[in-house]
């Protein structure tokens, strides 16, 4: 069969002949593309130019042959050019966890932010609703359940940052591009490169990122994939073993990576030594009702209600956020002032604000 033509609109690249002669060779022959080949593929994809089963079968083949930081690079600095930026006046932390969710532990970020927020440290978190594959809750159906506004257009999550120092971005509203690729999503099954490169889409163009890995080689990767891109270049990164991929630090013995000012570093800390000294099954919900409970768990928490393995894990996670952002000189510091944030009342406040808002 023919490959595609070239048009004006595209480049050399379509999906087919990538499929043919570079990504879909053999799990042993493929090879990496080069920043133009990922970048035509990607403004394919977004114009809905490839065929189902050719889309399907080049996403398949990147999951294989795992992409490098040259091509994720490429995929965010196009799906970039497609974003609604909004920059609050405050410089938030940027907080990319996975957006198809959790379905066992609950979902601390929320909890998390409002705590940091309440120590002076603003934070932007950001996801869709009912993303694939997992489709399972994330950040907006706790928000939902808290009662706070989450279908917000851009310049309203800005403010919402302002007003508050916790702002949400809804990914239909700042990245309707990749909305679009949802049903696409949904038919593959398994995760693809997209479900990476929406966690740093960066909506807020916050300076400092927060996320999370599996294994330190994948967060150089990330750190590798902010230096290579041109569409935005952080100061500092910091990623951490998270629980079911998402940005909540997992208990015991931990990896984090750190990036900043392109100089990369990693060091390990045990979570015993900053109160949680617990096992990850403690820190699971109902599944059936992630959202609900883990909305439960942040009302409590931020109103100084709870002192258990929870609210241990929620300050931890908050010191995370003033540390990354350096407000706090280390660990220690940053979790005296998440503590402080509940004790004085200042989370608590910081949630009255976002359901006034």
């Amino acid at each position: 069969m023919a490959q595609a033509p070239e048009t004006a609109e595209f480049g050399e690249w379509p999906l087919k002949r990538l499929m043919t002669e570079v990504v879909g060779t053999g799990v042993k022959s493929a090879e990496d593309m080069t920043r133009e080949q990922a970048t035509d593929a990607m403004e394919r994809i977004l114009a809905g130019e490839p065929d189902h089963t050719t889309l399907g079968a080049f996403w398949l083949a990147n999951r294989w042959k795992h992409n490098n930081s040259e091509e994720l690079a490429a995929y965010a600095d196009v799906i970039a050019e497609g974003v609604v930026y909004a920059e609050p006046d405050a410089d938030p932390v940027d907080c990319g966890a996975n957006y198809d969710g959790k379905g066992d532990t609950a979902i601390l970020g929320a909890a998390a932010g409002i705590v940091a927020a309440g120590a002076g440290t603003p934070v932007v978190v950001h996801s869709g609703d009912r993303v694939p594959t997992q489709k399972q809750d994330a950040y907006k159906h706790v928000l939902d359940e808290l009662g706070i506004r989450t279908e917000l257009v851009p310049v309203e999550s800005a403010e919402m940052v302002d007003e508050t120092g916790f702002g949400f971005y809804y990914q239909p509203e700042f990245a309707p591009l990749i909305h679009a690729l949802w049903e696409r999503r949904d038919q593959m099954g398994v995760r693809t490169f997209v479900n990476t490169v929406e966690t740093i889409a960066n909506p807020a163009k916050a300076d400092v990122h927060l996320g999370s890995f599996y294994h330190l080689a994948f967060a150089k990767k990330i750190t590798d994939t902010f230096a290579k891109m041109e569409s935005q270049s952080p100061h500092r990164v910091v990623m951490f073993q998270g629980m079911e991929g998402y940005d909540d630090i997992r208990p015991g013995y931990t990896k984090v990576g750190e990036w900043t000012d392109g100089e990369f570093t990693d060091f390990e800390i045990e979570t015993p030594e900053y109160g949680m000294d617990f096992e990850y099954e403690d820190l699971e919900v109902d599944p059936d009702d992630v959202a609900g409970d883990s909305a439960r768990l942040t009302e409590e928490i931020v109103a100084g209600e709870r002192e258990d393995h929870f609210a241990d894990a929620v300050a931890l996670n908050a010191a995370f956020r003033i540390y990354a952002r350096e407000d706090a000189d280390d660990l220690d510091e940053g979790l005296e002032m998440a503590r402080e944030s509940i004790a004085s009342g200042a989370a608590e406040a910081v949630l009255d604000d976002l359901r006034a808002f």
